[in-house]
């Protein structure tokens, strides 16, 4: 099961990515702006997403790795049961997340390999 730890080590590879903490939790950032942070009750991971639609589509294709709560209905991401997602899955959310934040040029030069 991947831990905040893993999630923290995908987001060392990505540049600009900060830990801090939203609503007291740890949470991951880039430029201030939110990419995933660590949540309880239930325990789960609150990742960003392009948009509801692929929020939604998540949560249909897998709902047994991805929820939502009624808090979030409506907000650009999903809930990320830690002991059901892949590390591979894991690391795909954090980084489209990361790439939605990130500025572009950062994320050019990050597809370049620089």
């Amino acid at each position: 099961m991947p831990t905040w730890d893993d999630v923290r080590a995908v987001a060392a590879r990505l540049p600009g990515c900060e830990e801090s903490t939203s609503y007291g939790t740890p949470s991951l950032k880039v430029r201030g702006k939110f990419i995933c942070r660590l949540r309880t009750d239930p325990d789960a991971l609150v990742v960003r997403c392009i948009d509801v639609d692929d929020a939604e589509a998540l949560k249909l294709g897998q709902p047994d790795v991805f929820f939502s709560t009624p808090h979030y209905d409506g907000w650009p991401g999903v809930l990320v049961r830690l002991d059901a997602v892949t590390p591979d899955q894991l690391a795909e959310l954090i980084e489209d997340a990361w790439r939605l934040q990130a500025p572009k040029r950062v994320v050019a030069a990050y597809d370049k390999g620089e």
